[in-house]
């Protein structure tokens, strides 16, 4: 649908047009904001009506349809011009895609124009200059700002007629200006073209590359910019300098017209398919993202954020699985279709220690213009790759069959037939009917997911993108077809899961999506497949289920990722409900559970990573069919590792608390704000988020329950001895008297779940106000490693429980070492402190001395009295 903004973007709301799913071009009119016209392109996975040119009046509180065309074809771009805002062009695309096929073009796509502000439309798609015969398939429509008039479309037509169009009459007559082939590779993709808003000589198309001409769209010359597959272009129009360009690699601002562009590495964009996660310490998290290259990239960093030089391209991956080797992390085995030379279903061998890439392609066949049936093997478009959990010398990958290589990829023997349905009817060419596009991105019927039991060697398990569910119980010398009785035809199975709690539990997820369906389908088999239950009723009936993971400490904690985000199941899938937490609204097509955390692919907002898991985890374990948060409870933290970050340099402030250094030797762009409890909150503007360095502590406080203690709750720390180390409690409500310090930390109390974040520090020394020479000085000493308690008490009520901290067993610290160290440690922390209460006695004293000197100014020359104040004097002194 349409969503609306009327603070700049801060927050939006839905303002309608739900059942359009897919939206190609909004128009503002330039004079009443109210008035807005969308192009929407409706369904592209099948028929429906609510499709075509819409406008509001009143600021999107209504809308009318105003141009349809059929059930089957979709506005895809409307253009006004601003010369004079009742004259409106809108292209119409017959389109539509399904698993195995693109199909663009049609005898419903055309070009259309209104001169009432939309309320009639006239086609003029054959007017004179345009194609006279044959469908036509995408069309891109701009109109200048500069010259009335005058409209620019580019056109996918048949034969030799495909090219940039021009009108200088408000489109009743056309002349073709180029055929150009670089303007229009891959129409459905691009076939976008942008009127510069002050020169009416000047237009620009985007494409794989960027084009700009200056003689009205006869001849163009490349604009460079950061990234291929280049989609869209705001020019200011009131500078046409300043431009926002957008790509496959993000989005890139130019204030001189394209000839320099800014970076893309400070936005959170990445697109990833897969993710694998390493044993390292912190561990890496690795994926494979579209149109850029598959990368590794810390979970935390001793720098304190995560930055573009912390990563590195793990390969030149794209669209496929990626797999890291489980004993040696530096090598990783890549999915890369549409990255890599050799054709088939490419697949690399990354070396990070040589940076070396090795192609260990199954079968290096090339597939451009040649359809599924005609190869020996088809891949999809993302493959499995995995390397056995019994054995790291195997590795599985996947085609229309299985494959097993013993020698990393030199030589592979398929271990499988075909397990699809290898239906001719959906193995052909994808394209068409105009332009063929044969990436890989259709392949169908084939294998789409692949495991061995980590519980027996030789259970392997195989799904597939046409609906088929297969098991091997003998290493792929026999397979059994066990697909769900209840699982639709050409449903794509995305995810096998195998439960780590029970060798014969297995979880599938499957999608029908790109036919228009979008039910999930979630199913549970508890004898190897051999029946099957379904686990779906309850989760929402439009959500596309893309991946499912068991969580492998709490038997029946489920997490599926959907086109919006995460939902989760406390019940082995009696109930759903989303993921609490921060995960904005995105796709999520992977995630794998790392320990207490869990590491999230999502596609379009990079990776995420949630830190604790440990209440899920307690809520599943209680039986909670509904994640609730209404008890008092105190939930177990989890084990922290004790890690500092380099030196904190505290940089600049400027204008909104931004500051551009953290640590010597990382300049990056973030904020520092204090929260409510006076936490230390840093929003990074072009790096990742370190995780927070401390022990986490989740605790439940209902409201019945805080209304009666009136504010009486602590959270205290104590050391493997019981002795108590440091103790929290709520920030105390103003009063008009006692003013809280904006330095202390106090403890969230709100009614719900709550968290709090312990710097595993000990008191800090007495502190001297307004003196920066102390600077860390007054910071307090780090725990140790070892076993510590944190208790909750509310009223009369406390509740315990222990946790860990340990440090990296490759510090090249020992314990005595340790010791030793927090030993002295505490004892300069004691000498600070006497020192600095010291200082605070003097201070206080010589301001005595300072009252008692004053007051001898208004004594007389009494010689008695004036012996009497000194000697007081020195008293105190």
């Amino acid at each position: 649908g349409v969503y609306k903004s009327t603070d700049g973007g801060k927050t939006w709301r839905n303002v309608g047009l739900h059942d359009t799913h897919h939206i190609g071009k909004i128009q503002i009119h330039p004079q009443n904001p109210d008035i807005v016209y969308v192009a929407a392109l409706g369904h592209a996975f099948g028929p429906n009506d609510e499709r075509g040119v819409f406008r509001t009046l009143d600021g999107g509180k209504s809308w009318q349809r105003v141009l349809f065309v059929s059930n089957r074809a979709g506005a895809i771009d409307i253009a006004l011009d601003a010369t004079n805002p009742r004259i409106l062009y809108a292209s119409i695309w017959q389109v539509h895609r399904h698993f195995w096929e693109l199909v663009s073009g049609g005898e419903d796509s055309g070009l259309w124009r209104s001169t009432d502000g939309g309320e009639t439309w006239m086609e003029i798609t054959r007017n004179r200059g345009l194609p006279q015969t044959g469908i036509l398939g995408k069309i891109g429509v701009t109109a200048s700002p500069a010259k009335a008039g005058r409209v620019w479309a580019i056109v996918e037509a048949e034969g030799d007629m495909s090219g940039v169009y021009r009108s200088d009459d408000g489109g009743d007559r056309w002349e073709l200006l180029t055929t150009n082939r670089d303007l229009m590779a891959r129409p459905w993709y691009y076939m976008h073209i942008f009127a510069d808003p002050q020169d009416s000589e000047t237009v620009y198309v985007t494409n794989l590359k960027m084009w700009k001409s200056t003689d009205g769209g006869k001849n163009y010359n490349e604009i460079t910019t950061l990234h291929g597959d280049n989609h869209d272009l705001w020019i200011d129009p009131n500078d046409p300098q300043r431009m926002i360009e957008g790509h496959d690699g993000g989005a890139n601002v130019s204030f001189n017209g394209g000839d320099t562009w800014s970076t893309v590495y400070n936005q959170m964009t990445g697109q990833f398919y897969h993710i694998d996660v390493d044993n390292r310490l912190p561990y890496h998290v690795y994926g494979t993202q579209q149109d850029n290259s598959s990368i590794g990239v810390p979970s935390a960093s001793e720098k304190g954020a995560i930055t573009w030089g912390d990563c590195y391209p793990a390969g030149t991956g794209e669209s496929g699985y990626i797999a890291v080797h489980p004993e040696d992390p530096d090598i990783v085995f890549v999915g890369a279709v549409g990255s890599s030379p050799g054709g088939g279903g490419a697949l690399q061998r990354y070396d990070n220690r040589t940076k070396q890439i090795r192609l260990v392609t199954v079968w290096p066949e090339t597939y451009s213009g040649w359809g599924p049936k005609d190869l020996k093997y088809r891949f999809p478009w993302t493959f499995p790759i995995l390397f056995s959990p019994h054995d790291t010398g195997v590795i599985y990958s996947t085609g229309n069959v299985v494959f097993k290589t013993t020698d990393e990829g030199h030589s592979w023997q398929p271990i499988s037939p075909d397990l699809t349905r290898n239906d001719e009817s959906k193995l052909g060419p994808s394209g068409g009917p105009l332009t063929l596009d044969t990436s890989g991105a259709e392949h169908y019927c084939t294998i789409s997911c692949l495991i061995e039991s980590p519980h027996e060697q030789g259970v392997l398990w195989a799904g597939s993108d046409d609906g088929l569910v297969h098991i091997s119980k003998d290493g792929g010398a026999s397979w059994q077809n066990v697909t769900p009785a209840d699982l639709p035809e050409w449903s794509f199975v995305t995810v096998i899961e195998q439960s780590m709690h029970d060798a014969a539990t297995v979880y599938i997820a499957a999608t029908r999506y790109k036919l228009d369906d979008y039910r999930p389908f979630l199913f549970k088999t508890t004898d190897y497949g051999q029946s099957w239950q379904r686990i779906d009723a309850a989760f929402p009936q439009d959500q596309i289920t893309r991946m499912l993971r068991e969580d492998p400490t709490q038997a029946g904690l489920l997490y599926v990722g959907t086109e919006r985000g995460i939902f989760v199941s406390l019940d082995d899938g009696g109930h759903w409900q989303p993921m609490p937490g921060n995960l904005p609204v995105v796709p999520v097509y992977d995630f794998k559970v790392k320990g207490d955390e869990l590491a999230i692919a999502t596609h379009g907002r990079a990776f995420w990573i949630v830190d604790d898991l440990t209440p899920l985890r307690q809520a599943a374990a209680a039986g909670q069919g509904e994640l609730r948060f209404d008890a008092l409870a105190l939930f177990p933290p989890k084990r922290t590792l004790r890690r500092w970050m380099h030196w904190n340099v505290a940089g600049s402030r400027g204008p909104n608390n931004r500051n551009y250094a953290l640590s010597f030797g990382l300049l990056i762009s973030y904020r520092e704000e204090k929260g409510e409890n006076n936490e230390q909150i840093r929003k990074m503007l072009d790096c990742g988020e370190n995780p927070p360095q401390g022990v986490i502590v989740h605790y439940t406080l209902p409201a019945d329950v805080l209304s009666n203690v009136n504010g009486d709750v602590r959270l205290t720390f104590l050391d493997g001895e019981g002795k108590e180390i440091k103790s929290f409690r709520p920030k105390p409500q103003p009063n008009g008297k006692d003013k809280p310090s904006d330095d202390e930390l106090f403890l969230p109390t709100k009614p719900g779940l709550n968290r709090f974040v312990w710097d595993m520090r000990y008191p800090e020394p007495e502190k001297l106000p307004e003196d920066p020479t102390t600077g860390k000085a007054t910071m307090g000493v780090p725990a140790r490693p070892g076993v510590y308690e944190v208790r909750l008490t509310v009223g009369e009520e406390s509740m315990s429980e222990s946790f860990e901290i340990f440090v990296d067993p490759d510090a090249g610290a020992t314990e005595a070492d340790l010791k030793a160290q927090f030993d002295l440690a505490q004892t300069l922390v004691a000498k600070i402190d006497e020192t600095h209460k010291a200082v605070k006695r003097i201070r206080r004293v010589k301001a005595q001395v300072e009252m008692w000197k004053e007051q001898l100014t208004h004594i007389d020359a009494d010689e008695q009295k004036r012996s009497a104040v000194e000697e007081r004097a020195k008293q105190l002194i």
